[in-house]
């Protein structure tokens, strides 16, 4: 009897672009369920006064606090670009290895540009 696989594994699957959109817009849903509670105890802080309010806004101006909402914003991005993504091949289109790889491409690049294009425009750039 041979010592092979019964299945591929991590040792001899090849990754292409598709899995690790696919294994990231996982990532990022799950993220964004987080963020967006964080995002809600924000705004509830704001209900409990202004001190409360001023200690997460504070926060949000340190180096770590700029980070996160960074982060955030591109998870969101690439979250929005990969159903946008999906959308389009629930129609049946894009199902083509290259297009699989230049629609996954434009997911990765396009949710940075678009975090780019989000920071710009947040601080009067654009």
């Amino acid at each position: 009897m041979e010592n092979r696989p019964l299945s591929p594994h991590i040792q001899i699957y090849k990754w292409h672009i598709s899995s690790l959109v696919s294994i990231s817009h996982r990532i990022t849903g799950i993220i964004n369920f987080f963020a967006i509670t964080l995002i809600c105890l924000w705004f509830a802080f704001m209900l409990l006064g202004e001190a409360n309010y001023q200690i997460i806004n504070n926060f949000l101006e340190t180096f770590l606090g700029k980070f996160i909402l960074i982060s955030i914003t591109w998870s969101f991005s690439f979250q929005m670009l990969s159903e946008i993504r999906h959308l389009i091949m629930d129609y049946g289109y894009g199902f083509e290895l290259q297009k699989t790889k230049v629609t996954g491409l434009l997911v990765i690049f396009g949710s940075i540009i678009l975090t780019v294009l989000i920071y710009l425009f947040g601080r009067g750039f654009v």
